[in-house]
């Protein structure tokens, strides 16, 4: 089961409060863990039932004036110039818990009347949507080298959507719980029933965004979050949540099905020289499952302890102490890159890191940080998942035939959820191509990737791009963005 454990340990960051482990380390307790571990019989998902819970719900969570009290007047090093609303706060999605979700939401620089909502998930489980999704990848802000201050991101996404991100489940980021079992407790299930009670509420929070165009987005672990969020909703669709106007899914190297991500893992690490020879003739699909744990742990010894490399983006260099990679010195990131890499900062983590245990930020983020028993921190070091599925395709079934918009891309040069694997899994779904694989256009000189057009859902490759697709390649990813949101096929 390498990439549901690999995701689980290497995103959900075991971290003490007063130390946050390197990614080495975290591979390191990996491979220990994955010595033990064996490959599970394929599972389905199955969405919980709970529209009947509805109306109770809101009774108990009123959410009256509240949206104004979420509405931050300035966050903390925020650069001049900025028009758009911004809010944060938190939505109680279990009072009896005290579990509360933590959430931050950015209109649109322009009119926010008019555009859609998009609720971005990072995955994981346990990484912070907030700290990873808005302040490294599509949020409208990137956190400087100082810690401190804030500029401008050039290819933020609220320039087409109105922008929502949620810390899910409670132990992520500022959300919490004060029954402190519920760290213990973490699992597909309690996430996807925790993330639509949130968005129930919310609604009602903000009830000018209802029946609004929706769409939920996510990447790595989130290839469960966003699958089971949107199955939960089209399962419990009635009068009373109507409003929650869902039109697609669009996923970044997201986890889909065990088998076919193990499978295409492998083979991405082989073709990409990163295994010997012999070593992909021990992992191969075509060896026993047991064969396949035995050598894993060899495998990955090869890849990043002897190479020290960044699986996240195979040709990414690391964060040292001597970079030289700022993003004071990177933002005039025009539209036609001249490497794979413009504009990325290895150190980004660590600015944002700093940024939000600053009082001063918090504050400004209306972050309850009294009710929580750590620091905030990246991925959760409280938090133990236990994961109810090994494949989504039969949720890719039915989104399908319900008619939702769907958009998968991978970023081509991560090693973690790889485009083989993806390409694999997109396979076995058997679907019909409605247009063959073609290069579509960043801009007229620039090759954004490669696509291609099924029944029912479309595959994109993003060139140059690690996991974190709108860190490594924004420009690339905002027009792909642009594309999805306007249900166009991507430029050629």
């Amino acid at each position: 089961m390498k990439n549901l454990i690999l995701l689980a340990i290497v995103f959900a960051v075991l971290v003490h409060p007063s130390h946050q482990l390197s990614r080495h380390e975290v591979l390191s307790k990996f491979v220990e863990r994955r010595r033990s571990g064996v490959r599970s019989e394929a599972k389905e998902w199955v969405a919980p039932s709970i529209s009947s819970e509805y109306s109770w719900k809101l009774n108990q969570y009123s959410q009256d004036g509240l949206q104004e009290n979420d509405k931050i007047t300035s966050l903390s090093g925020q650069p001049a110039g900025v028009t758009f609303a911004q809010y944060a706060g938190y939505v109680t999605v279990d009072a009896e818990a005290g579990r509360a979700l933590f959430y931050y939401f950015a209109e649109a620089t322009e009119d926010p009347s008019t555009k859609p909502l998009l609720l971005w998930l990072n995955g994981g489980p346990g990484c912070s949507s907030f700290g990873v999704g808005a302040m490294t990848e599509l949020g409208p802000f990137r956190v400087q080298p100082d810690g401190k201050t804030l500029s401008k991101n050039p290819y933020a996404w609220n320039q087409v959507a109105n922008t929502l991100f949620l810390e899910s489940p409670a132990g992520v980021g500022f959300s919490y719980s004060n029954t402190t079992s519920d760290y213990q407790n973490g699992n597909d299930d309690n996430t996807a029933r925790d993330a639509y009670t949130f968005l129930l509420n919310w609604f009602e929070r903000f009830p000018q965004y209802k029946n609004r165009d929706f769409y939920i987005t996510g990447e790595s672990y989130a290839g469960f979050y966003v699958p089971e969020l949107a199955d939960t909703i089209l399962k419990n669709k009635n009068s009373q949540t109507s409003f929650l106007n869902l039109k697609g899914v669009m996923i970044g190297n997201g986890i889909m099905n065990e088998e076919t991500d193990d499978c295409g893992s492998i083979d991405y690490e082989w073709t990409h020289a990163l295994i010997s020879d012999e070593e992909y003739e021990n992992l191969r699909c075509s060896s026993s499952p047991l064969s396949y744990t035995a050598h894993n742990t060899l495998s990955f010894g090869e890849i990043y302890f002897d190479g020290q490399i960044d699986p996240y983006n195979i040709y990414a260099p690391l964060c040292s102490s001597d970079s030289n990679l700022k993003w004071a010195s990177s933002l005039s990131i025009d539209d036609t890159p001249t490497s794979g890499l413009d504009g990325f900062d290895p150190c980004s983590s660590d600015y944002v890191l700093t940024y939000l245990n600053t009082l001063e930020v918090q504050s400004a983020l209306h972050a309850n940080v009294t009710n929580l028993p750590y620091e905030w921190t990246e991925c959760s070091g409280v938090l133990s998942y236990n994961i109810n599925a090994t494949t989504m395709f039969p949720i890719y079934q039915r989104m399908m035939a319900a008619g939702l918009r769907i958009l998968v891309y991978s970023g081509d040069v991560d090693a973690v959820v790889p485009v083989t694997g993806t390409r694999y899994s997109i396979n076995a779904l058997k679907l019909p191509i409605v247009k063959a694989w073609y290069p579509w256009m960043n801009t007229e000189l620039d090759v954004g990737g490669y696509s291609v057009i099924y029944k029912g859902l479309t595959f994109a490759t993003v060139r140059g791009a690690g996991h974190e697709v709108p860190s490594y390649q924004p420009s690339r990813a905002l027009t792909m963005t642009k594309s999805f949101l306007a249900g166009k096929p991507l430029p050629s």
